[in-house]
């Protein structure tokens, strides 16, 4: 067992993981956003997936001046597909299972910190026991700025900066592969499904450097996203309010109307779904429950303003 002391005084210890794959022009800012943390990681195991560019070099050049990054190089041949990451990150958890540390975090290789964010991650999960899961904001450069990403939620955690109660993670045995991703969906709900609590800070900003879904193109990915969805027990309701939420992201309507074609896809087709019935009854209970939750404030709001109030009395 390697002991893993506390960074701080009355702060807990965490370790990150991260899968890596000919990142050069991004991995100096991310190692550097890391190092400048004022709370530093017990350990980092950068996941070199077949990296053919400086990747290795980079990490290699910051790993003699910072003793908790370490360099973990695949080298096998393997389909570059949906899973290939998730399969490497997998692999870096697996690294951390004789260390003693009380979170471990996902960090993607194209994602930078502000100095702070740990010491008030970590914070978050002190002050609520029954947080399994949580991370910060995504912001993407819109207009030359890093701004709030449209798809990010409180009640869910990107997959680029999950962060886990060890034993959470310890339940979930790692990230489970799906055909068309949800990993990260995926892991909440099953959190949820424990008991746990699953949360995004917003006050926690994690600065993506490539726009979402830029391994695959825009529409590519959001039929992607729809067929995602689908094999995850989407209800058709909660698809259509999801898609309406997020035609604020370019390419607006293409983008939603490129999304429910992949929804509408896979259902119409009866695709055979990858999660168990237990996980779909589940999902579609919070869904359903949010939307009633949405529309019963939208008519309260409605029913208590001038105009309806005016309206009543005239009557």
């Amino acid at each position: 067992m390697q002991p893993c002391s506390q960074s701080r005084a009355n702060y807990p210890s965490y370790a990150l993981v991260t899968a890596a794959y000919n990142e050069e022009k991004i991995i100096e800012q991310v190692i550097q956003s890391i190092a400048n943390q004022r709370l530093l990681p017990q350990r980092w195991i950068i996941v070199s997936d077949g990296s053919t560019d400086r990747t290795d070099e980079i990490v290699r050049r910051y790993a003699t001046r910072h003793r908790f990054i370490e360099l973990l190089r695949i080298s096998e041949d393997h389909p570059r597909n949906f899973n290939a990451q998730l399969n490497a990150i997998n692999l870096g958890f697996s690294h951390l299972k004789n260390t003693h540390c009380a979170f471990i975090a996902n960090l993607d290789a194209d994602i930078t910190l502000e100095p702070e964010y740990f010491e008030h991650l970590l914070s978050e999960f002190a002050d609520d026991p029954d947080l399994g899961l949580a991370g910060g904001y995504i912001y993407e450069k819109r207009g030359g700025k890093f701004r709030c990403r449209p798809g990010n939620s409180i009640s869910s955690v990107a997959h680029g900066v999950q962060c886990f109660r060890r034993q959470c993670l310890e339940a979930l045995g790692g990230y489970s592969p799906f055909s068309w991703g949800g990993t990260d969906t995926h892991a909440g709900i099953c959190l949820r499904m424990l008991g746990w609590k699953v949360q995004s800070v917003p006050s926690l900003k994690a600065f993506h450097h490539r726009p979402t879904g830029g391994g695959f193109g825009a529409i590519r990915y959001r039929f992607r996203g729809g067929l995602m969805d689908h094999y995850l027990g989407t209800h058709p309701l909660f698809e259509l309010f999801r898609i309406a939420r997020r035609m604020a992201a370019k390419p607006y309507f293409i983008g939603g109307a490129v999304r429910l074609s992949g929804f509408l896809w896979a259902y119409c087709k009866g695709a055979k779904r990858e999660v168990p019935q237990e996980y779909i009854d589940f999902v579609r209970r919070e869904q359903m429950a949010k939307l009633r939750a949405r529309f019963g404030r939208q008519t309260l709001a409605a029913n208590k303003s001038p105009r309806a109030q005016h309206a009543r009395t005239d009557v």
